[in-house]
């Protein structure tokens, strides 16, 4: 019997995969990459034909030398890394260190982790593609260049430990670029006016929309109150009633950036964290004694939507049997990939359908279960029918001026019986009002309605908002910067290495940040360019379908990129980086502190580093007395893992804390302090901080109030 040794790269994904095969195969992890280029060195000679200098990844030493003795004991080894750039890599690595022969079959892939898929990609295995390997060697060589000769510089002139990349730094730019749109941004007055109209009983809004046939912008109270005057006593006419069927068709299958943007919206979770879950349910899960361990959804590094043929038809049945023949669309929904994708994935789906998150949920945590319903719905929901919504729209005149009235009746409401997709708050300043729709009464043209009264409202144009994760991905892949497996990378390095803050979910730039892009700008200005980025990220791909050589792509980086940072090094003198300095004391020294910028935000520090290491977080006091001591202050703290909790701003002298916000109101019924519980929607629950009192009441949550 031919025994099979299966190089795979994860622990994880080795038990569910050694499952799946007979006793002749034996399934081995590699735990990632083996062979990198060295960290002491540069290790790309450019003088001899690029040549890349790789070694042993510390601690990966005993590792090989047992893939070594197994590849030797067994009759064929295959290579089942990702199905993707990276994978491709670390195969052809594994491949080199086993000295085997990567132009022969050796080399299997699969979309999911699945009994069905590995023992059919073990019948059907292929050489190693070359393309896919020059392309990951590509980027890793310009991500090396960049890092390697523009960090050195960085903490010559700026300061130690900062570093460059290539799509890091213009996601730093972006976050610049909108912060310097937010602050030269300046806000214009504008109304809307309204008229309250009434037929019968039934009353409606209806909004000016034309003065004289002609669009208006209503820019100060003076012109509305104009227009109250100019119509008068006139009476509101029904001058025209257009109806409309309209549809919406669902959002499509999950990509990895579509993954986490919603994932942010709807769970609140991270790139990173989303990245990290996802892995766990893509490399197998322990069900149950019956159904064993098992690959969940199919790879999560894709930029494409196409769904297989088999999986679009276990939708349909599923649909069909759960919510009828009526859910299912006319034809099979094919979804247009933007721009050049890896087509030979597939997008984000769940391995079965018949897999509800219902039947799954005691086998897995809470934030699997909130991803897996959330891949579930979306590719479900994807394969059903359109929503179609009746459009009534109504025009009324009343003298010179048209009002017009929308009014929407759901007729069938298709996928979002089952998901609706989320938003991102708006990313133009433009229309920042959306259009209002509302159930309107029957009507017809010539009807004549009296006036109820006038509704006005004052407004001021926003601002662009800053970028959260979601929307900064978002923006990153219609660019074409960037690929699946480097957003949430991206997102943790520009907040590790103080270029951004992240408050509130959003980003803003630090004054490191914004110093080290008007560095690049001015020296390097194509690093930082996100035409040239995107254009890269292109060229790479040509690497990849073979129309585009890899060392010649790097020689015409390399060169000019050269040239600059020998004009960077003579041009730029040593930037001085001032601290804002605080009136906090410092407790050992006795000199002023200083707000520093860290990983997780301001903190304070001690400027007589590294003689006085002192530092002390900031606190944000809510000027509540200590509901314990009553001396103090309750200021808001938070755990290693960042989780808020309350304290007294005199601990440790005053140990009190509390995980839900002390109010400076008491008990009615014991006198006890009230704390703040979260509520429904726009609603906040007080209780009562006593043990054994269980008093409660509701009340509106204060509109400024961070609702994170």
């Amino acid at each position: 019997m031919t025994k099979v040794l299966v190089v795979v790269e994860s622990p994880a994904k080795a038990k569910t995969i050694g499952k799946f095969l007979g006793k002749k195969y034996t399934v081995k992890a590699c735990m990632g990459h083996i062979r990198d280029l060295p960290k002491s060195q540069f290790g790309i000679d450019m003088e001899n034909d690029v040549a890349l200098k790789y070694i042993t990844i510390r601690g990966k030493g005993e590792l090989l030398h047992e893939l070594k003795a197994l590849a030797q004991k067994n009759d064929a080894v295959l290579l089942a890394t990702d199905p993707d750039r990276e994978g491709e890599a670390i195969a052809w690595h594994l491949g080199e260190v086993l000295q085997m022969d990567v132009s022969k079959a050796c080399r299997i892939e699969f979309n999911e982790i699945t009994k069905r898929t590995v023992e059919e990609a073990v019948k059907h295995p292929r050489p190693v593609d070359m393309n896919r390997v020059e392309a990951q060697q590509a980027r890793r060589v310009l991500d090396r260049i960049v890092g390697y000769k523009l960090s050195p510089l960085l903490w010559k002139k700026v300061r130690k430990g900062l570093s460059a990349g290539r799509v890091q730094s213009v996601a730093v730019r972006l976050i610049c670029d909108r912060e310097a749109e937010i602050l030269g941004f300046e806000s214009q007055e504008y109304w809307d006016l309204k008229a309250q109209l009434a037929k019968g009983k039934e009353k409606f809004l209806s909004k000016l929309a034309l003065v004289k046939g002609k669009k208006t912008n209503l820019s100060c109270q003076a012109q509305v109150e104009e227009i109250k005057k100019a119509i008068g006593d006139s009476t509101f006419t029904v001058k025209s009633v257009k109806k409309k069927m309209q549809q919406r068709n669902p959002a499509p299958p999950f990509t990895t950036s579509s993954m986490q943007q919603e994932a942010f919206r709807k769970c609140n979770f991270t790139a990173k964290r989303t990245m990290m879950i996802a892995q766990q349910l893509y490399e197998g899960l322990d069900l149950s004694k019956t159904e064993g361990t098992v690959g969940l959804i199919s790879y999560i590094r894709t930029d494409s939507t196409r769904i297989s043929e088999e999986a679009q038809q276990e939708a349909k049945t599923y649909i069909t049997q759960n919510y009828g023949e009526q859910y299912i669309p006319p034809a099979p929904r094919v979804y247009a990939n933007k721009g050049r994708i890896q087509d030979s994935h597939e997008g984000i789906r769940p391995s079965s359908v018949e897999r509800t998150p219902a039947d799954i949920k005691e086998y897995l945590t809470a934030d699997q279960f909130k991803l897996y319903k959330l891949i579930w719905e979306r590719f479900l929901a994807s394969q059903m029918s359109s929503l179609l919504q009746d459009v009534t729209t109504v025009e009324l005149q009343a003298a010179d001026h048209t009002f017009r009235s929308t009014g929407v009746i759901v007729t069938f409401p298709g996928y979002t019986r089952l998901y609706e997709e989320g938003k991102d708050a708006k990313e133009s300043s433009d229309d920042q009002e959306e259009e209002e729709t509302a159930i309107l009464p029957l009507l017809s043209e010539g009807e004549a309605l009296p006036l109820v009264k006038w509704q006005d409202k004052q407004h001021f144009t926003q601002p662009l908002p800053r970028y959260t994760e979601a929307s900064l991905i978002k923006t990153l892949e219609e660019m074409g910067i960037g690929r699946p497996s480097t957003y949430a990378p991206i997102m943790d390095t520009i907040v590790s290495r103080g270029y951004v803050l992240k408050e509130k979910k959003m980003f803003s730039p630090t004054e490191l940040g914004g110093l080290v892009v008007d560095l690049i700008k001015t020296y390097f200005p194509k690093i930082i360019d996100k035409d040239f980025t995107a254009n890269m990220e292109g060229k790479l791909d040509e690497v990849e379908d073979g129309s585009a050589q890899w060392k010649q792509i790097i020689r015409d980086f390399y060169d000019p990129f050269i040239q600059e940072l020998a004009i960077a090094e003579e041009a730029i003198g040593h930037v001085e980086l001032v601290d804002e300095v605080s009136d906090e004391i410092c407790d050992k020294c006795g000199r002023n502190m200083v707000i520093k910028h860290g990983r997780f935000g301001k903190f304070l520090a001690c400027p007589g580093f590294p003689s006085c290491r002192n530092t002390k977080p900031i606190l944000v006091s809510l000027d509540v007395p200590c509901p314990q001591c009553g001396e103090g202050k309750v200021v808001v703290r938070s755990t290693k893992k960042k989780k808020k909790f309350f304290g007294c701003s005199r601990y440790p002298e005053c140990d009190y804390i509390s995980w839900y916000e002390p109010t400076d109101q008491r008990c009615p019924v014991c006198g006890g302090v009230l704390v703040k519980r979260p509520g429904r929607g726009d609603t906040v629950q007080l209780t009562c901080s006593a043990e054994n009192c269980k008093y409660s009441t509701t009340e509106m949550k204060p509109k400024s109030e961070d609702n994170d």
